[in-house]
């Protein structure tokens, strides 16, 4: 039976290229490597407590808050999650109405259920030519305000898992005009505001919570993550939460992560931020060759009301390839050892950061370009063979979830979640109500959420995704053919 211990020493020494998170990306050079078991220590005399602290953790702290131009910033050991179940919590009061773009992480949703709170849902645009959710419009934030004057909270994420940045100036006046409170999950984007080549930070734009994983897009380990408030009143309550949604026994190894990834940034964030800017630009610039492969680039800005993009997002469609998200995946990393962060439909997803080299963007580039001739090969080779229907998009050929009508609600998602369950066949669970959360690859915003009712398309999109190797979270049973409804 293999190690997890074992395991991971393997795959560190292996040639398998990490285009994925975290933004370290084992760069040991930029990283000073560092045997943890040396530091791992608890609160002990002169090392201060995160819960209450007065020394060098409240210094860190400041440093963070400094850094970014926040009021005032909390670091996070477990996780933007707990950063987004403490922002919400100290934001409103169980019971409360909240605005929530759907395409939140569940983490967002596990809040609601905790509290109690009563959603009220705005969806996000769609990108038609890449498969994928865009941004959410001020003009919507403001209608559903307007018809909703008891709301407390505004919940969105910007940047997405792709990329697609909101306008967050123009949502932050809005949501303040009504009075309630903006909620950025910002997870993606902590890299934000360090050069002119990538978007501004949701922290210096209007936002009055923002939180932000330094451990997705930065160089600092797994689970590290930072709360920014710029709301000073929220400020004791935040404290509160984090209590509660934080351990009692902070990693000493995890806050000494933080504070080198914003030690590396105080020191060189203008110099590193230059030269992978370049290297991203160069990236670009030379992918635009391809003939089949696509990048969601810049110049879509303006298109499908996009507001604006990340670039370190490297979001590849294989619409018109013949090919889905899964097969090209495995070619990368079987034929070319590079393991990517994700594989949807339509796309894949290679994130990158400044721990990022110069050989592992120009790996990505020539595997990019061998496949794109593979593929003009083969279509090629099988002129007039190959139908229109395999070379057309998935969205076309099976309706794209982010387009299927939004799911029916049927119950608050904290009814849902204390409601008696049962366990159906997920292909006869149409007009069933679900007691889970249904999601694409991890960690992606759920499909479905308990007190949504199940749709035949939904149950048809996730079936054929199945069948082509996506991976499907939330289904149970030995054979993962099941879900949980209400009883």
């Amino acid at each position: 039976m293999d190690r997890l211990y074992d395991k991971l020493m393997e795959y560190s020494k292996s040639e398998d290229y990490p285009m994925h998170m975290p933004g370290h990306k084992r760069n040991t050079e930029l990283c000073k490597p560092m045997n943890p078991y040396s530091f791992d220590i608890t609160e002990i005399k002169g090392f201060d407590n995160l819960h209450q602290p007065e020394e060098i953790l409240l210094n860190l702290s400041e440093r963070i808050s400094r850094l970014y131009g926040a009021n005032c910033s909390y670091p996070l050991v477990n996780g933007s999650t707990a950063g987004i179940l403490a922002g919400i919590s100290a934001a409103v009061h169980p019971g409360d109405k909240v605005l929530v773009a759907r395409n939140c992480h569940k983490s967002v949703y596990h809040g609601v259920i905790l509290l109690d709170l009563k959603p009220v849902y705005c969806y996000p645009q769609n990108i038609e030519q890449f498969a994928l959710h865009g941004g959410i419009l001020p003009e919507e934030i403001e209608e559903s305000l307007i018809t909703h004057s008891d709301i407390k909270l505004v919940v969105i994420t910007s940047p997405t898992y792709e990329g697609v940045v909101s306008d967050i100036s123009e949502i932050a006046k809005v949501a303040h005009k009504y009075g309630a409170y903006l909620l950025v999950d910002e997870a993606h984007g902590a890299h934000f505001g360090f050069h002119k080549g990538f978007p501004q930070s949701a922290v210096r734009l209007g936002a009055d919570l923002i939180i932000q994983s330094l451990h997705k897009t930065l160089p600092s380990l797994t689970q590290t993550a930072v709360l920014h408030c710029n709301a000073g009143e929220l400020n004791a309550r935040i404290r509160k939460y984090l209590a509660i949604y934080q351990s009692s026994s902070p990693s000493y190894v995890l806050m000494a992560g933080i504070d080198q990834c914003i030690q590396l940034l105080e020191e060189r964030a203008e110099d590193l931020f230059e030269r992978y800017h370049n290297r991203l630009m160069k990236f670009y610039q030379e992918m635009g060759e391809l003939k089949y492969l696509r990048l969601l680039c810049k110049d879509r800005i303006g298109q499908d009301r996009i507001y604006d993009l990340d670039p370190s997002k490297l979001t590849i469609s294989v619409q018109g390839t013949g090919m889905n998200g899964h097969e090209l995946h495995q070619l990368l990393q079987q034929d070319y050892h590079i393991m990517l962060e994700m594989d949807a439909v339509d796309y894949v997803l290679a994130m990158t950061s400044i721990g990022d080299t110069e050989e592992g963007f120009e790996r990505l580039k020539e595997a990019l370009r061998s496949i794109d001739q593979k593929i003009e090969d083969r279509i090629v080779a099988k002129a007039g063979q190959i139908t229109d229907a395999e070379l057309a998009p998935m969205a076309q050929r099976k309706k794209e979830p982010h387009r299927i009508m939004p799911p029916r609600i049927d119950r608050w998602p904290s009814e849902a979640w204390d409601e008696p369950v049962k366990s159906v066949d997920f292909e006869d669970s149409t007009g069933e109500v679900s007691a889970a959360f249904l999601s694409l690859f991890p960690p992606g915003a759920p499909l479905l959420i308990p007190g949504e009712v199940i749709s035949q398309e939904l149950i048809d999109y996730i079936l054929q995704a199945k069948e082509q190797g996506i991976t499907v979270t939330g289904l149970t049973g030995e054979a993962m053919n099941k879900i949980e409804v209400i009883a």
